[in-house]
């Protein structure tokens, strides 16, 4: 099975107070697929997300991501999954008191990845992400936008095959979304799925991929190129 592919089947979350988040969905993203996830406030965008990275189960319904059946995960395999996503946040979520090497790095150390192969990856990674010369740099020594790319570089580090961007562009300026986006865009070209999570429609109607429109935990959209309402 393709470990970049994500297979939403019937899937239905509702949570204790009787909120019903996501209703029936069906989804299939292909292995190397680049999607937009777009709606409103309390559409089922963030519920879809947790989904993903099983903070959160389904309540009904199958949602298979690579080799695992979300649905059925024990929670002792459910650290092994999260390794296959990468995950890049709206609020960056760095260590402060790390330089960018070292938060590239922790997300290699903490899976017991050898010291000579973080050497030679961290570098290699930071250069995709254009921070080469950042290595040394502390997070309060970069702008939001190069922050964010640290973020990123360190969803890549354990060389996921998804890539999953919850509001990337939310706390950076117009100019460095772009810059994210195109480096997402650029990711997704060494064969990765991406999934980008966002209310921005310019963003969305300048790239003009995929876009799968939520509305009250139901699709109501699901078409290539941008412009929706």
């Amino acid at each position: 099975m393709n470990k970049g592919m994500i297979d939403f089947k019937h899937v239905k979350k509702y949570y204790p107070n009787g909120t019903v988040a996501l209703d029936g969905v069906d989804l299939h993203i292909d292995d190397g697929e680049f999607v937009f996830i777009v709606g409103h406030s309390g559409a089922g965008k963030t519920t879809m997300t947790k989904l993903l990275l099983r903070e959160e189960a389904v309540s009904s319904g199958t949602l298979i991501v690579g080799n695992y059946n979300l649905a059925k995960i024990k929670n002792r395999e459910i650290p092994f999954y999260r390794r296959e996503l990468g995950v890049v946040f709206q609020d960056f979520r760095l260590f402060p008191n790390k330089t960018v090497y070292e938060n590239v790095a922790f997300a290699m150390q903490v899976v017991g990845t050898p010291r000579s192969m973080i050497k030679r990856r961290v570098p290699a990674i930071l250069s995709t992400v254009n921070l080469a010369d950042k290595l040394k740099c502390f997070p309060r020594e970069l702008s939001g936008g190069e922050q964010q790319r640290v973020a990123l570089a360190r969803a890549l580090a354990n060389n996921p095959k998804i890539i999953v961007a919850d509001e990337p562009t939310g706390n950076i300026d117009p100019k460095m979304s772009i810059e994210i986006m195109n480096l997402l865009m650029k990711i997704n070209k060494l064969g990765k799925t991406i999934i980008v999570v966002t209310h921005e429609k310019n963003l969305v109607d300048y790239y003009k991929q995929r876009v799968v429109m939520l509305k009250d935990g139901k699709i109501i959209e699901d078409r290539v190129g941008g412009m929706f309402e």
